[in-house]
């Protein structure tokens, strides 16, 4: 067996079962852990070990060494460590070429959200909060290196647009819609209270679309759109939750009022979040309705809403018809601080909040639109609650 010291100076030995014997696997995806903690680095890397090849080091500077002769795939990165900490780190890998594009997840006990703000503005993809679990840790990691993965595909598809235009095209509709549902049950897999919500709110807008087309509701507006690629962007609206903390988003009960305008935050997160993936890829033009309904599904139509208080036609129609399909969702599905309404009594609250909450000129589409939901197997009262 190598010796893992002499192999890649910097990394550190856990134990008897450290993975040396693993160093010559060619098709397992590199996570580089570090953190000055030993009982941590144990951890975590006990929770990887089994789906890929993992490096543990103690100090940014050992992982400096590790980084001239291994480049991992991802590096879960502690905030606070003596001399050079998580910030500084990720500062010096984003400017240097060979390591730029490496994502980095913060691991760390910073639980604030100026900290996991200050983080993603730098550049990590993702915000752990210690003491983690270890299926969550696993289930992210693995959704973010797949994340990669389609990424790296669509920089190539990219790349190669001009002369692979008429065969790729459908190829890049369906990449884009697995990147956008990829990164949906990332929110998801964080958010076990709201589970399925995405996909229940993108059949409750096809409906209501459908009914606004036989209608002419918006017509000239609609008819401008890629109506899949707005459904398949709906199912980015709540992304920013990824960055609020599991102790508000898994409160199994009414949120305080300081935690409400936490919570309330995810609007702005999620337009940055959207932001960052725009910024790394040029194909992006997929991205612009996911982050309209991010930033603008809980503006109401009185101006009451937030984050930004708009009114009206201010408001985007993509967050106008987005805020409907949401509240109906919240209305019919059961949580742990309230049942589920009756989808008679569900249907009568929306009308009753057109001309205050909603847009006034969709009531009429909503009406014929909420005809069919029951008949809808994912709305049926029993699948809602």
């Amino acid at each position: 067996m190598r010796n893992i010291d002499a192999a890649f100076p910097g990394a550190i030995n856990i134990g008897q079962d450290n993975i040396a014997g693993e160093l010559m696997s060619d098709d397992r995806k590199k996570v580089l852990i570090v953190d000055d903690s030993p009982i941590n680095l144990k951890m975590a890397r006990n929770a990887l070990i089994s789906a890929f090849d993992v490096f543990t080091v103690p100090s940014v500077e050992k992982m400096r060494v590790l980084l001239e002769n291994v480049l991992p795939d991802l590096i879960l990165l502690d905030v606070l460590m003596p001399e050079i900490g998580g910030y500084d780190a990720i500062r010096s890998l984003k400017v240097d070429e060979r390591t730029q594009d490496i994502p980095v997840i913060f691991l760390t006990s910073k639980a604030d959200a100026v900290s996991e703000l200050e983080g993603l503005s730098l550049g990590a993809v993702d915000y752990i909060i210690k003491p983690f679990t270890p299926q969550l840790l696993l289930k992210r990691v693995k959704i973010h290196m797949l994340i990669e993965s389609q990424k790296r595909e669509l920089k190539y598809v990219n790349a190669n647009l001009e002369k692979l235009v008429a065969e790729k095209t459908s190829a890049i509709v369906e990449l884009q819609g697995a990147i956008l549902l990829t990164v949906s049950e990332l929110v998801e897999c964080r958010d076990d209270i709201t589970g399925g919500h995405v996909s229940r709110t993108s059949h409750t807008l096809r409906i209501l679309l459908e009914e606004m087309s036989r209608l002419n509701v918006y017509r000239s507006e609609l008819r401008s759109w890629d109506i899949e690629l707005f459904l398949q962007s709906s199912q980015l609206h709540d992304v920013g939750k990824i960055s609020i903390h599991d102790s508000i988003l898994l409160k199994p009960g009414k949120l305080t009022e300081e935690e409400f305008e936490e919570m309330k935050k995810h609007t702005v997160f999620g337009e940055k979040i959207i932001d960052s993936i725009q910024n790394i890829t040029s194909e992006n033009a997929f991205l612009a309705h996911a982050k309209i309904m991010a930033g603008t599904h809980h503006e109401r139509w009185d101006g009451s809403g937030y984050p930004y208080s708009l009114a009206g036609e201010d408001i985007p129609l993509q967050g106008r018809l987005m805020a409907i399909a949401d509240v109906y969702d919240a209305l019919v599905s059961e949580r742990p601080y309230k049942k589920a309404f009756r989808f008679e009594d569900a249907t009568h609250i929306i009308h009753e909040a057109f001309g205050s909450h909603f847009d006034p000129n969709l009531e009429e589409a909503f009406s014929a639109a909420s005809a069919r939901f029951p008949s809808v197997g994912a709305f049926s009262l029993s699948a809602a609650g």
